[in-house]
């Protein structure tokens, strides 16, 4: 986050309207191959980028350059050793014999299930998290047409009550 904010003045000179970060979420290691969408803490950020401080710094230091900032979201999947996969296992797809299955030919990754209320009321509280506490400006979401068009509705006007935000699905 540091070294990119140093950078921000060279962007702002290219014309740079909108930075995407990629995930920056804290990363899941069971299963896992170091991919950035394998989001162990929905609500953490990986060591290696920077701390909070460091991101709203960032944030606050786009925002006076003119520039917004969108976090790439990852809604569809978790990964294996998310919190959530033992405290909640009903928000995830099973198998026939009631197993969480992995998410498409992602075997890093378990796939959740939106059939659940408690789990869109945690994706939203978790992606209002991001626009209250850093005052990001919207999201990418990952592999969102896998998510109902429902959730997105519902996650965009609790959103839009905190600031508008930019929505951009893959």
């Amino acid at each position: 986050f540091a070294a990119l904010e140093q950078r921000l003045p060279q962007l702002h000179d290219l014309g740079i309207g909108i930075l995407w970060l990629m995930p920056l979420h804290e990363r899941g290691i069971e299963k896992a191959f170091g991919s950035p969408y394998c989001v162990k803490d929905y609500f953490g950020i990986h060591k290696p980028y920077g701390t909070p401080g460091d991101l709203k710094r960032l944030v606050a230091a786009a925002h006076r350059h003119g520039m917004r900032v969108i976090i790439d979201w990852v809604p569809n999947h978790s990964s294996w050793d998310n919190a959530l996969v033992k405290e909640h296992p009903e928000y995830y797809q099973k198998d026939a014999v009631g197993k969480i299955v992995q998410a498409q030919t992602w075997g890093d990754v378990a796939q959740l299930d939106y059939g659940h209320k408690d789990l869109r009321a945690y994706m939203i509280k978790a992606m209002a998290h991001w626009v209250e506490t850093f005052d990001i400006d919207g999201f990418r979401c990952d592999v969102s047409w896998n998510v109902p068009v429902d959730f997105w509705v519902a996650a965009r006007k609790r959103l839009e009550k905190l600031k508008p935000v930019f929505m951009l699905a893959e």
